[in-house]
């Protein structure tokens, strides 16, 4: 069973009406009902509750969390992004939804300024598998359209993925690296471009099964832990050297 926390800001929802149209229930929770299947068990955090909902014992009970932001980047309290921030580097997998390339969480991660283009102009994106033997992959046709998104284009301030499983193409003619993965420590990070909060994008199932994808992917994998630090007693008996 892979524990998923799903944490979105839950701003737009609340004080647009047409992001409120699209997801009543919050983006959140359109997301953990697209994905949900018997091996995940699913839960939900935001912005507003105490310690935005992710206090120590919720992230150390958590394999994989998604996050999704916004309006309120700015709102995240630090303490709260190290402690996400040393999860992952312990093995906890984070995947990155759409806008939230600004989120604290992510710049921290990827040490770089994670800036794009961007117009809001409703307009087509094909996203194209271009790393189709990975496994946040399988199972997907190897391109697919969404007819109305807000555009991201290059160039996308990042370091270079370790991986690149999707490009996406935009009706105005621009590309973006829309699928990137990256290691931090023992965790996994997958960033997932589409997601503009008024377009129904997370009904979209060969979204959401990129995301259920992206989950199993960056679930730990258990290995042994790496030990570090002082370590008094060799493996080998170490001769003793007599001086010259």
């Amino acid at each position: 069973m892979i524990k998923v926390t799903i944490w979105n800001e839950f701003v737009h929802e609340n004080i647009h009406e047409k992001v409120k149209e699209v997801y009543p229930d919050g983006i959140h929770n359109a997301i953990a009902k697209g994905i949900a299947d018997s091996s995940f068990q699913i839960r939900t955090a935001t912005l507003d509750q105490p310690e935005h909902g992710l206090t120590e014992e919720v992230l150390a009970d958590t394999d994989v969390l998604i996050w999704w932001g916004h309006m309120a980047h700015d709102k995240v309290d630090d303490a709260i992004v190290e402690r996400v921030q040393q999860r992952v580097w312990n093995g906890m997998g984070l995947v990155v939804l759409h806008s939230a390339h600004f989120s604290k969480i992510f710049k921290k991660l990827m040490g770089t300024g994670c800036d794009l283009k961007w117009r809001e102009a409703g307009e087509r994106e094909r996203i194209w598998v271009v790393n189709p033997a990975h496994p946040i992959a399988a199972g997907l046709p190897e391109q697919f359209s969404l007819e109305e998104e807000e555009m991201y284009g290059e160039h996308f301030d990042i370091p270079a993925p370790d991986e690149l499983v999707f490009v996406s193409w935009f009706e105005g003619g621009e590309v973006f690296r829309s699928g990137c993965t990256f290691s931090r420590g023992q965790g996994k990070i997958f960033y997932f471009r589409p997601g503009h909060e008024t377009h129904p994008t997370y009904y979209n199932e060969n979204v959401l099964h990129v995301i259920r994808n992206a989950v199993n992917w960056a679930a730990p994998s258990n290995a042994a832990a790496p030990v570090r630090g002082h370590r008094p007693e060799p493996l080998e008996t170490i001769k003793v050297k007599q001086p010259q």
